[in-house]
């Protein structure tokens, strides 16, 4: 299918690997160009230089994308389109696991920083322009714990839920919404990431159990049977960035396998 993108500009956070990375490859093969940001150097150059593969400019900035200066960085990248992005994947590391009983005002602070007002901040700094040329299109990366809490996810939980009903009211801005501009967030299950790898680390370590037999556990609770792959991830994210998904806004798509039990 052709997704009718061939040439724009995205801006994709945490891309040099993982989620980000899985969202800017198909959208790379789609013929939109990138900026891609990560705060390691090393391997968003190494993704960045597979991608450039596919025949698209490729810029990257090696930032903090959740600080005022990264993202300054970002708006500032030398030949690239400013703020004229025409998608936006929002993506930035979630906060750690363990129990609420132990964080205290900075921790939230910091999770809230990342997870909810640094996509805000790229929200407000890049919709209007694209509301100005009449396309637009604006992914969040959150969490499936926005649907389902999971206990020991408790900063993730709180932020990346705050965003949601930000954006469920951003979205459905009338000066928005009737422009060709969409929002929609991204609500992964469990991928094959390294942020997985953490969040079973900190179990193992709080539990006492062997990591191979929390890993085998966890594909247990979704009826695919197994993790899902960066990739399709990423064909999903484009196919949201599309021409063709220009009436879908303010929604929180689920990718989990199927391991959300409810029906709503």
């Amino acid at each position: 299918m052709d997704l009718g993108i061939q040439g724009k500009w995205a801006l994709v956070g945490g891309a040099s690997k993982g989620l980000g990375l899985g969202c800017a490859k198909a959208l790379a093969q789609a013929g939109v160009n990138l900026v891609m940001v990560s705060r390691g150097d090393e391997a968003l150059q190494a993704s960045a230089q597979l991608l450039r593969a596919h025949g698209v400019t490729v810029l990257t900035v090696a930032q903090d994308i959740t600080t005022v200066a990264g993202r300054e960085a970002i708006f500032s990248v030398h030949g690239g389109p400013g703020k004229d992005f025409d998608i936006v994947i929002t993506n930035a590391g979630g906060p750690p696991t363990g129990d609420f009983r132990e964080w205290g005002r900075d921790e939230w602070i910091k999770a809230v920083d990342a997870n909810m007002l640094t996509p805000i901040e790229l929200i407000k700094a890049t919709v209007d322009g694209m509301a100005a040329r009449g396309f637009g299109r604006i992914v969040n990366i959150t969490s499936s714990a926005v649907k389902a809490p999971i206990d020991i996810l408790g900063l993730s939980n709180g932020a990346r839920s705050g965003l949601t009903g930000f954006v469920a009211g951003a979205a459905r801005n009338s000066n928005i919404a009737s422009r060709n501009v969409t929002i929609n967030n991204l609500l992964p299950g469990a991928f094959e990431t390294d942020r997985l790898r953490v969040t079973f680390e900190g179990l193992a370590k709080k539990t006492g159990q062997a990591m191979d037999s929390l890993v085998e556990g966890r594909k247990k609770l979704a009826p695919a049977l197994r993790f899902g792959h960066p990739d399709e991830f990423g064909h999903t994210c484009a196919f949201l960035c599309s021409q063709h998904a220009g009436f879908i806004t303010g929604q929180n798509i689920l990718i989990d396998g199927g391991a959300y039990p409810g029906t709503f």
